[in-house]
């Protein structure tokens, strides 16, 4: 069954061309293409489109359907270009011509439009809630370890003190910024589309304030050609909160492999956690972190792949669009994956203490050294020349009971404020 059914078939091979894999990622937004063609069939029966038994009928039975999506039992065939066909055949079987009036005012491209709104809408709100459970097991760690110091490093060489307390709570703040990508990609999605049919608008004396309302959107996207030029912008958008919220991530996994390895031994975690080799008896390999690392530099390109699907289309509708779908409903499945993963396996990281007794990281005190010296009156300049000499000389003794005191640095996390700016967004 097709939507544009005009009583002739295509070929075998367009069919398949066209549709790609079309239904299965529709499995992932039937339920919202049910739930806005609940709020549609409401609007039809206010507006005196559809009677009052005509509305119930159509409500009751799309709760069933939106039931049997819910359970898993609702599956598109082969013989259904996509969900909308398949919902509305569903329809039509169980209510007759009834059920065919479903389509009036609207078009297959605003039903994507709202679905997809509907969609990323849910997701972006359970990213944000993940990376909210991630950023709260950091600070947690942060506070836990803040007085284990850690060997800073510029260059990959080694540079200052550092501490677990202030790694642990940068990648938490870094979240933050993140998450800021994330709310306006939120707010980009909370425009209700519905209503802009093939991009023109309807003869129809529909009422987008009732859909706007009835699907819970802040407001609706109110010129009918721009809700059209949203399809693929809006995904753009989640993209680039995605890649975000990616970039931090790859980086804190290239941090643990780092950490992990033998060179460097700061932390480890549980045999479980980790991986062998075939031929190797002693590896204990940071498999999961390294994928990680992988599938969160992959999603730092999805705003690109999105770009070079749309970047030159005219407005109005074009069946380039169809191909972001596979883009993003994959990519948001490996974002909730990674999150879900980091927070996972961080619950069981092992913090190695005494790290800095190692006399190879004495040079990283040269500074504090050199601070108290200024402190104590001496020039800077001459400060610095006294350390390089001692440093060159092989007579520098360092001073370990550092004292930093300064909002931000590792004697001064300041926490709570970071958690403050958490608890704002």
């Amino acid at each position: 069954m097709k939507l544009w059914d005009k009583g002739f078939s295509t070929d075998k091979k367009i069919d398949h061309f066209t549709v790609g894999n079309d239904r299965e990622l529709d499995l992932h937004l039937a339920k919202y293409d049910v739930i806005a063609s609940r709020a549609h069939a409401k609007m039809l029966g206010e507006i005196g489109i559809l009677s009052k038994a005509e509305t119930k009928s159509l409500a009751d039975e799309l709760d069933n359907i939106g039931a049997a999506i819910t359970n898993g039992d609702f599956v598109i065939e082969d013989s259904f270009e996509d969900m909308h066909s398949k919902i509305e055949y569903l329809l039509t079987e169980k209510l007759g011509d009834t059920g065919k009036k479903i389509h009036t005012a609207r078009s297959r491209n605003d039903q994507v439009l709202v679905a997809m709104h509907l969609y990323l809408k849910d997701e972006l709100t359970e990213i944000k809630v993940q990376t909210k459970t991630l950023f709260d097991l950091l600070l947690h760690l942060a506070e836990k370890h803040k007085d284990i110091l850690l060997p800073g490093y510029t260059h990959l060489q080694i540079a200052m003190p550092s501490s677990f307390g202030l790694w642990f709570s940068a990648y938490a703040e870094s979240l933050i910024d993140d998450l800021y990508f994330i709310e306006a990609a939120y707010k980009i999605a909370d425009q209700n589309p519905l209503g802009s049919a093939a991009g023109y608008g309807s003869s129809f004396p529909i009422d987008r304030t009732f859909t706007t309302q009835e699907m819970g959107f802040e407001t609706m996207k109110y010129n009918v050609v721009a809700a059209q030029m949203g399809r693929g912008k809006v995904e753009k958008a989640t993209a680039f909160g995605m890649s975000s919220i990616a970039a931090t991530l790859s980086k804190m996994a290239m941090d643990i492999c780092l950490y992990m390895s033998q060179n460097f031994n700061f932390i480890s975690f549980p045999d479980e956690l980790t991986t062998g080799s075939s031929i190797m008896p002693h590896k204990k390999n940071p498999d999961v972190f390294e994928l990680i690392r992988g599938k969160c530099n992959k999603l730092q390109s999805i705003p690109n792949q999105l770009t070079l699907v749309i970047n030159n289309l005219p407005s109005g509708y074009h069946r380039d669009l169809q191909l972001v779908k596979e883009i993003i409903v994959p990519a948001i499945q490996d974002m909730k994956a990674c999150l879900e993963i980091l927070t996972f396996s961080f619950k069981e990281i092992r913090v190695h203490r005494n790290i800095v007794d190692d006399s190879k990281y004495d040079y990283m005190f040269s500074v504090d050294t050199l601070n108290e010296l200024v402190q104590s009156g001496m020039p800077f300049r001459d400060a610095y020349k006294k350390m390089g000499q001692e440093i060159q000389e092989g007579t520098f003794t360092p001073k370990r009971d550092i004292e930093h005191t300064h909002q931000g640095s590792l004697g001064n996390l300041c926490l709570d404020k970071i958690q403050e700016k958490m608890d704002k967004i």
